[in-house]
């Protein structure tokens, strides 16, 4: 695979440049150049496959990647247990980078070492992992400050040894398509106050006892909106803050978390609006997401179909 650094790549004209060798092409994007989505949207257009970019945000971290390359194929069902184990690493990772938390990267899980009200993050990237990483996990769990999650979208990982309920949901996938316009005001948050408004609603709707009493920027960081690929949604009614998602777009693929409704606004429609507004900027792309019960009619209703059953694993 070919490189190209800098501005040559993205400078009007330069296409050829990209063009005329037989290889990819990827382009090493720096910081983003002051505009990080104009600059990967640039590189895209110069014909690049792919680019790095440098995260900017924090000092002592390895440079973030972020691969702008779609599918060269149709996403199928096969795909969607890798594709959101994927994902959900990437979307954790940055958000532990955010709130200043180590990540820990292995062969076959991906590891968000939190506090005591962050807790541990364990995402199960392999259907076999060995015997080493499964004792890493376990120690792992074992000293952690706070509770234990652990997603494992092959259902192939056993951590009853450590004494945590489990359950399954399904992984859920969307081909690209047309997405409605949602009856709604929805919007990237833009700002830090909203932000803030968008960390309440999130705790509200899913009764997380464990970030109360409520700090502000700690679920959330502003950080977070500044990683690459990361987005944060909100849904407005009645002038308030409604509905909240995040979505993370990686290798081509989307995906949502943390789809919310503000429990004042619950069956008024809110929570299909923020999930509208937020599949429009990833209409061209397949999504994958992990549904509940509760969330799966809607999922479905939007043309996501389900695949596998994902393996949840939680010590609280």
């Amino acid at each position: 695979m070919a490189s190209v650094s800098r501005s040559p790549v993205l400078t009007p004209g330069n296409e050829p440049r990209a063009a005329a060798v037989d290889l990819p092409v990827t382009a090493d994007l720096e910081r983003g150049y002051g505009d990080v989505a104009e600059t990967v949207r640039a590189a895209i257009c110069t014909g690049a496959v792919g680019g790095n970019l440098d995260d900017a945000m924090r000092r002592n971290t390895c440079p973030m990647t972020i691969d702008v390359r779609t599918p060269d194929r149709p996403a199928s069902a096969s795909d969607a247990p890798l594709r959101q184990a994927r994902n959900s690493a990437a979307f954790w990772a940055a958000t532990g980078h955010a709130r200043g938390h180590r990540v820990i990267r292995r062969r076959g899980f991906v590891a968000v070492v939190g506090d005591e009200r962050a807790g541990l993050r364990v995402l199960i990237q392999k259907p076999d992992l060995w015997r080493e990483e499964v004792a890493e996990i376990s120690d792992l769990a074992t000293r952690a400050a706070g509770p234990v999650d652990a997603e494992d979208p092959f259902s192939s990982t056993d951590l009853s040894h450590l004494r945590m309920r489990n359950w399954q949901m399904p992984i859920m996938l969307r081909q690209p398509g047309a997405v409605a316009e949602p009856a709604m005001n929805v919007l990237r948050a833009p700002s830090e106050s909203d932000l803030r408004a968008a960390e309440r609603a999130v705790i509200a709707a899913f009764a997380l006892a464990r970030f109360e009493p409520y700090q502000g920027g700690e679920m959330f960081p502003i950080a977070l909106i500044h990683q690459p690929g990361v987005d944060v949604f909100i849904a407005s009614l009645d002038g308030e803050i409604a509905g909240v998602c995040v979505t993370v777009v990686d290798g081509g693929f989307g995906s949502h978390y943390w789809v919310g409704t503000s429990p004042a606004f619950r069956s008024r429609g809110v929570g299909r609006a923020v999930m509208l507004g937020s599949l429009a900027p990833m209409a061209g792309l397949p999504v994958t997401l992990t549904a509940s019960r509760l969330g799966r009619p809607l999922y479905e209703s939007l043309g996501f179909a389900a695949t596998t059953a994902s393996t949840w694993w939680s010590s609280r």
